[in-house]
Parts: structure tokens; C-alpha cells; sequence
């Protein structure tokens, strides 16, 4: 990818800072203090996963668990109570996996199902805005706050999660860490690797909301108005 003036625009910035560019000896700085690290280490995956499902409860997510076998049972009990007509779903390696390829197809049999295909570019968007629910894994989940970090790329789009009515984040018990931290270290990680960044990495945590107005908080404003999570035991 190639970078147009970034010579003259860190000169530019460097001057109005009164200093020259500095672009070895770089070094990461050592805190003498990093709380950060604290929460929850000791936590074991099942009382993280306890956090989490406290936590849906704040942020007006509901939380299932299941296991990989009744995953197709509890999704479609899911989708009814949503009453659903249509879902979006990412082309996400781990359907396969998880048996939501076949899941998919049977609920085809009642419902227009969609999974997200790159040769269609922004016509999945186009679709994903007048679909009932959008469905898709989480790469990290942080229990502290409720959120789940979707990875997206060509075959997992934005959409998914913010267009439809209804998003429902499948949940593998192992993508459960304690918080942020954990989060960015991961893709910070993975980018020291040379693992080939996702697009972007969205961060969702529940059901659209604002509290803007005399911090009454209003839930559905710009995205989904209704959340579950499903946590899968591997």
C-alpha cells in the first residue's frame, strides 16, 4: 500500500511540536504500575463466563449457553422468538465447523437465508438492511464489559452486525478472555506475526444505544434493538 506525503506531513507535525522527527530508538514505556493486567487474571474460563452473563444484563443482551450439538436447536429457538422471515449470516470457515452449513440449510426450508458471498460486493449490504437478523462468530470475547470483537473481511462484512433488526454472535467458549487488554495485546500480537489484518475490527457490545439525552438510555437508536449472545462449550 502505498503512502502518499507522509515525509512532509511528520516533518509538518514534528516542527509544530518544537522538536525534530524521531524515528529510531523507539521503545515501548515500562509503567511501574499496570492495573490493567490485574482484572480478573485469576479468573478461570467458566467465572469469566459468569461475568459475561451478569454483564449481558446490564447492557440488555440475552445470553445462551449451548454446546455444538443443540447449536442448530438453540439458534433456530432463538430465531423464532424473534420471529424471524430472513437472516444474514457470515461465510465464516467456522460454520463448517460448528454445523451451521447444514443448520442454514434446513432453515432455508422457512426462511430466506443469506450468507454472506463477496462476488455480490455491496448488494449484501443492500440485503443485510432489510434482514430480520444477522448472524456471525466472535473472534474475542471481553467478559468485563460485554463485548464481542468481530474480525470482519470479504466473507464476514460490517453489515452483518449493525444493518439487520436482530444480530445474534455465536460465542466459542475459547474466544472468552478478561478485557480490552487481552484483546489488543492478541491483535497486537498477531500483526508482530505477519497475520493478515482483518479490514477492521468492530467492537460490539449489546444492542445499539445512546444516552445523550439527560443520560436516559435508549436502546435500538442506529443498529440492532435486540441482542443474544450464545456461548458454545468447544
Amino acid at each position: 500500500m502505498a503512502i502518499h506525503n507522509r515525509d512532509s506531513f511528520l516533518s509538518n507535525l514534528a516542527a509544530n511540536l518544537g522538536r525534530p522527527q524521531k524515528r529510531e530508538g523507539v521503545n515501548w514505556p515500562e509503567y511501574s504500575v499496570q492495573p490493567q493486567h490485574e482484572v480478573f487474571k485469576d479468573y478461570s474460563t467458566e467465572e469469566l463466563i459468569e461475568v459475561l452473563k451478569e454483564h449481558c444484563k446490564v447492557i440488555h443482551t440475552d445470553f445462551v449457553r449451548t454446546d455444538k450439538s443443540d447449536l442448530q436447536m438453540t439458534l433456530k429457538k432463538i430465531l423464532d422468538g424473534y420471529e424471524a422471515t430472513s437472516i444474514i449470516a457470515s461465510n465464516d470457515k467456522r460454520n463448517q465447523e460448528y454445523g451451521l452449513d447444514k443448520a442454514y440449510e434446513e432453515f432455508s426450508k422457512e426462511v430466506d437465508v443469506h450468507v454472506w458471498d463477496a462476488s455480490l460486493g455491496k448488494e449484501n449490504q443492500v440485503i443485510a438492511e432489510r434482514t430480520d437478523v444477522g448472524i456471525s462468530f466472535s473472534d474475542i470475547t471481553l467478559a468485563e464489559s460485554g463485548t464481542v470483537a468481530l474480525m470482519t473481511n470479504k466473507n464476514n462484512g460490517r453489515s452483518i452486525s449493525l444493518m439487520p433488526t436482530c444480530y445474534i454472535a455465536i460465542i466459542p467458549k475459547k474466544t472468552i478472555v478478561p478485557r480490552m487488554t487481552q484483546a489488543a495485546r492478541k491483535i497486537h500480537q498477531d500483526n508482530e506475526k505477519g497475520i493478515v489484518p482483518p479490514s477492521s475490527v468492530c467492537f460490539v457490545t449489546g444492542p445499539s444505544n445512546s444516552a445523550d439525552i439527560e443520560m436516559n438510555l435508549i436502546v435500538g437508536v442506529h443498529g440492532p434493538v435486540k441482542v443474544t449472545y450464545i456461548v458454545v462449550d468447544d
